[in-house]
Protein backbone atom coordinates (compact mmCIF):
# COMPACT_ATOMS: atom_id res chain seq x y z
CA UNK A 1 0.00 0.00 0.00
CA UNK A 2 1.47 3.40 -0.96
CA UNK A 3 2.41 5.81 1.79
CA UNK A 4 0.37 9.04 1.72
CA UNK A 5 2.45 12.07 0.86
CA UNK A 6 2.90 15.08 3.14
CA UNK A 7 2.91 18.50 1.47
CA UNK A 8 5.14 21.32 2.68
CA UNK A 9 3.18 24.40 3.78
CA UNK A 10 5.72 26.44 1.79
CA UNK A 11 7.45 24.83 -1.21
CA UNK A 12 11.23 24.67 -1.11
CA UNK A 13 13.26 25.86 -4.11
CA UNK A 14 16.89 24.81 -4.36
CA UNK A 15 19.42 26.32 -6.77
CA UNK A 16 21.92 23.66 -7.73
CA UNK A 17 25.54 24.51 -8.43
CA UNK A 18 24.92 24.47 -12.20
CA UNK A 19 22.27 27.20 -11.75
CA UNK A 20 19.27 24.93 -12.24
CA UNK A 21 16.42 25.52 -9.79
CA UNK A 22 14.40 22.61 -8.50
CA UNK A 23 11.17 22.96 -6.50
CA UNK A 24 9.99 20.56 -3.81
CA UNK A 25 6.32 20.43 -2.83
CA UNK A 26 6.31 17.40 -0.54
CA UNK A 27 8.27 14.87 1.46
CA UNK A 28 8.05 12.35 -1.40
CA UNK A 29 9.58 14.91 -3.82
CA UNK A 30 12.32 15.66 -1.33
CA UNK A 31 13.11 12.02 -0.53
CA UNK A 32 13.23 11.09 -4.23
CA UNK A 33 15.73 13.87 -4.87
CA UNK A 34 17.86 12.93 -1.86
CA UNK A 35 17.95 9.24 -2.79
CA UNK A 36 18.11 9.36 -6.58
CA UNK A 37 19.29 12.75 -7.81
CA UNK A 38 21.56 14.20 -5.11
CA UNK A 39 24.52 15.41 -7.17
CA UNK A 40 27.15 15.66 -4.40
CA UNK A 41 28.83 13.29 -2.02
CA UNK A 42 26.54 12.53 0.88
CA UNK A 43 27.26 14.36 4.12
CA UNK A 44 25.91 13.87 7.62
CA UNK A 45 22.92 16.17 7.03
CA UNK A 46 22.05 14.35 3.80
CA UNK A 47 21.93 11.01 5.57
CA UNK A 48 19.92 12.48 8.46
CA UNK A 49 17.47 14.09 6.01
CA UNK A 50 16.91 10.77 4.18
CA UNK A 51 16.21 8.95 7.44
CA UNK A 52 13.98 11.75 8.70
CA UNK A 53 11.91 11.89 5.48
CA UNK A 54 11.36 8.13 5.61
CA UNK A 55 10.32 8.40 9.26
CA UNK A 56 8.00 11.34 8.54
CA UNK A 57 6.19 9.34 5.86
CA UNK A 58 5.60 6.63 8.49
CA UNK A 59 4.39 9.38 10.89
CA UNK A 60 7.33 8.71 13.24
CA UNK A 61 9.02 12.11 12.83
CA UNK A 62 7.42 15.56 12.55
CA UNK A 63 7.56 16.83 8.94
CA UNK A 64 9.13 20.09 10.16
CA UNK A 65 12.18 18.14 11.34
CA UNK A 66 12.57 16.56 7.90
CA UNK A 67 12.27 19.96 6.25
CA UNK A 68 14.94 21.51 8.49
CA UNK A 69 17.30 18.59 7.89
CA UNK A 70 16.77 18.87 4.12
CA UNK A 71 17.57 22.59 4.31
CA UNK A 72 20.71 21.80 6.32
CA UNK A 73 21.74 19.15 3.76
CA UNK A 74 21.28 21.65 0.93
CA UNK A 75 23.40 24.24 2.70
CA UNK A 76 26.00 21.61 3.60
CA UNK A 77 26.23 20.85 -0.15
CA UNK A 78 26.53 24.54 -1.05
CA UNK A 79 23.07 25.01 -2.58
CA UNK A 80 21.04 28.19 -2.26
CA UNK A 81 17.53 27.66 -0.85
CA UNK A 82 14.35 29.74 -1.09
CA UNK A 83 11.02 29.33 0.67
CA UNK A 84 12.08 26.59 3.00
CA UNK A 85 12.19 28.40 6.28
CA UNK A 86 9.32 27.93 8.67
CA UNK A 87 10.08 31.37 10.12
CA UNK A 88 7.85 34.22 8.99
CA UNK A 89 9.58 36.78 6.82
CA UNK A 90 12.56 34.55 6.00
CA UNK A 91 11.72 33.82 2.36
CA UNK A 92 14.79 35.32 0.72
CA UNK A 93 17.34 33.16 -1.05
CA UNK A 94 19.55 31.67 1.63
CA UNK A 95 23.19 31.05 0.79
CA UNK A 96 25.43 28.59 2.60
CA UNK A 97 26.60 30.02 5.90
CA UNK A 98 24.13 32.91 5.85
CA UNK A 99 20.98 31.33 7.20
CA UNK A 100 19.31 33.27 9.98
CA UNK A 101 18.95 31.36 13.22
Amino acid sequence: MPTPDILWATPITVRLQNGTEKSFQSIHDTLDFLENEWPNAHGAYHDAAVASCRNALRRETPPAVSKELFLAACMEAGYAVRGGSTRAGDQRLLETGHRRV
